[in-house]
């Protein structure tokens, strides 16, 4: 006699259930953000406020060293002031004209127009008639004491770029401001 098989049917996978083209093409489910409806609130990125004393004060910072422009805007930038660099000396001078700016930092060596000629334009009234901004002269050039004078009685501050810092050069804004 033959010995009798017991078919065993193969086993079947588990049943697990097709995509539908409509869930294939869903996009994935977004982040939780705010509040949501039965969630947690989740924290949301906060962008920096100005504080202290250069919160929303503009300055001008006419330089050709872009070296010393960046050190200068990262500086006041973090000391709360909204930092415009300008490299060109007529360009400059346009700029300051708009009287959009509470501070000048004024390099006296900048191409197209010397930081001496921007200086004398924006304290001529008929060129510059209703000029509110204060103006600091930033150099490294050796001036002659009478020339220097000259040069202090037209500014509100006169800096020597060599001995400052960005620290020193953003409290002392801070001061005048």
């Amino acid at each position: 006699m033959e010995p009798t098989q017991n078919p065993v049917p193969p086993p079947t996978p588990a049943a697990v259930p097709e995509p539908t083209p409509a869930a294939a093409d869903a996009p994935a489910p977004a982040a939780p953000t705010g509040t949501q409806l039965g969630a947690a609130p989740v924290a949301q990125p906060q962008t920096a406020t100005p504080t202290g004393r250069g919160a929303g004060r503009k300055i001008l910072c006419i330089e050709d060293e872009h070296f010393i422009a960046e050190l200068y805007s990262r500086s006041l930038t973090k000391a709360g002031y909204d930092v415009t660099v300008e490299m060109d000396g007529i360009q400059g001078l346009a700029l300051a004209q708009t009287n959009q700016f509470d501070i000048i930092l004024l390099d006296l060596m900048v191409p197209n127009k010397t930081g001496i000629e921007i200086l004398r334009a924006l304290r001529d009234k008929i060129e510059t008639p209703e000029l509110k901004a204060k103006i600091i002269i930033t150099t490294n050039l050796e001036q002659r004491e009478d020339v220097r004078a000259d040069i202090e009685k037209q500014a509100d501050g006169y800096l020597v770029k060599a001995e400052l810092t960005p620290r020193e050069l953003a409290a002392f804004v801070d001061s005048i401001a």
